[in-house]
């Protein structure tokens, strides 16, 4: 988009100077006669305050397109025009992002591309899923009832995934702060009894010697360790958005853990069934949604049984078999999959398990943090425990010994 300033006059004769954003010149022009206003001089600003900046990866929150699809599902119901309600919802949002990319989406409206079609230019705004059933909702006429679908459908997804990632960052905050105390013990506290020690000719056990070994070590690789810790953690992130093989593996890992695992499952298979459902519901056909879930489900592994899914079905098949071949599906899943393919309610079915497991995240999310904070805290009490008791272990044999 290029900001052009312009002279012109309104419908009452007034003259109007200002600037406006727009694709190219005669973009610019058509717009500001839809507004109003009838251009006399238009022309590309060189002020550095209008020159776009190009943030590269710059998406929408989720909940700034959630208050957007709803707007635009009661704009719709109140009989506005699509094109209407685009301008409409640009002037109010507060998402950049998402206006830069709105008022594109007007302009090609305005030229005669359909909305999906405009929607589809902008892949990091509006979401695979998002185009694809605004597609069938324009097919179908019912536009609203896919906004509102959709909606819903971000927004449960939105909150079990906050939920989820809660449950999970406490722990991890945890752990990297009883890294950091232990780290601190080691440095400062532990080489101020050291000398003591040493002074007084205890013999030491073997709790302290390991001890004060580990603490010269730091005290002299500090920065090692600092460096090891860096390059651990952007080689895990460079080797995880670009090695597919170690983000499989890196997934597929999660997924057995013995705590979490279960509960990244049924968040996984959640988020699946709810989108199979949404996409049903909006009639996109059944190998085209699952071409979808497969790219917006979040996980590699679940993606994989989702392609077999989608093959199997080209084959003649039908969906649940690949289901029950994988350790990824419970018995629900497959039971009710298989019953909806047999009596032609499929969408119901799926969603009626995506709420389920709404709830078993929801539950299993409670329990975990009544669970995980005690465990944590013993946890960080044990590894200073164990330091402080490296310390005073041999004082005690010393008041002994006297």
């Amino acid at each position: 988009m290029t900001v052009y300033r312009y002279i012109g006059r309104t419908k009452q004769g007034a003259q109007k100077k200002g600037t406006v954003e727009a694709a190219n010149k005669q973009a610019a022009i058509a717009k500001l006669r839809s507004q109003g206003i009838n251009p006399r001089e238009v022309n590309e600003s060189n002020s550095i305050l209008h020159k776009e900046l190009k943030l590269t990866g710059a998406k929408v929150k989720n909940q700034d397109f959630v208050i957007y699809l709803r707007q635009f599902a009661t704009l719709i119901r109140a009989g506005v025009s699509i094109v209407e309600s685009t301008r409409i919802l640009s002037d109010q949002t507060k998402s950049k992002p998402l206006k830069k990319a709105l008022d594109a989406v007007e302009e090609d409206i305005r030229s005669g591309v359909s909305f999906s079609d405009a929607t589809a230019k902008h892949p990091k705004v509006f979401p695979l899923l998002f185009t694809n059933m605004m597609r069938s909702g324009e097919a179908t006429g019912n536009i609203d009832d896919t906004l509102e679908r959709l909606a819903n459908t971000f927004e449960k997804q939105y909150n079990l995934k906050k939920k989820v990632q809660s449950t999970l960052t406490y722990p991890a905050v945890l752990l990297v702060l009883t890294i950091v105390v232990a780290i601190f013990m080691m440095v400062f506290v532990v080489p101020s009894f050291t000398e003591s020690f040493e002074e007084m000719g205890a013999e030491l056990p073997w709790m302290t010697i390991v001890t004060i070994a580990v603490s010269e070590w730091l005290q002299k690789f500090w920065w090692l360790v600092i460096l090891l810790m860096l390059a651990a953690i952007i080689s895990f992130q460079v080797l995880y958005k670009r090695n597919e093989q170690f983000n499989y593996a890196v997934n597929y890992a999660l997924l057995k853990m013995p705590i979490f695992g279960p509960l990244l499952q049924k968040s996984a298979i959640s988020r699946m069934m709810g989108t199979l459902s949404s996409l049903f519901s909006s009639a996109v056909p059944i190998l085209q949604s699952l071409t979808i879930v497969e790219k917006v489900v979040g996980n590699p592994v679940m993606s994989k049984v989702v392609l077999e899914a989608r093959d199997s079905l080209e084959k003649g098949n039908s969906l649940s078999e690949p289901l029950e071949a994988s350790w990824l599906f419970p018995p629900l899943v497959t039971s009710m999959t298989r019953i909806g393919e047999s009596t032609g309610s499929l969408d119901y079915m799926l969603e009626k398990v995506a709420e389920f497991y709404d709830a078993e995240v929801e539950r299993s999310v409670d329990t975990l943090k009544s669970l995980i904070e005690p465990l944590m805290i013993l946890f960080l009490a044990v590894i200073v425990g164990v330091i402080v008791a490296a310390i005073f272990l041999p004082m005690f044999s010393l008041y002994e010994q006297m």
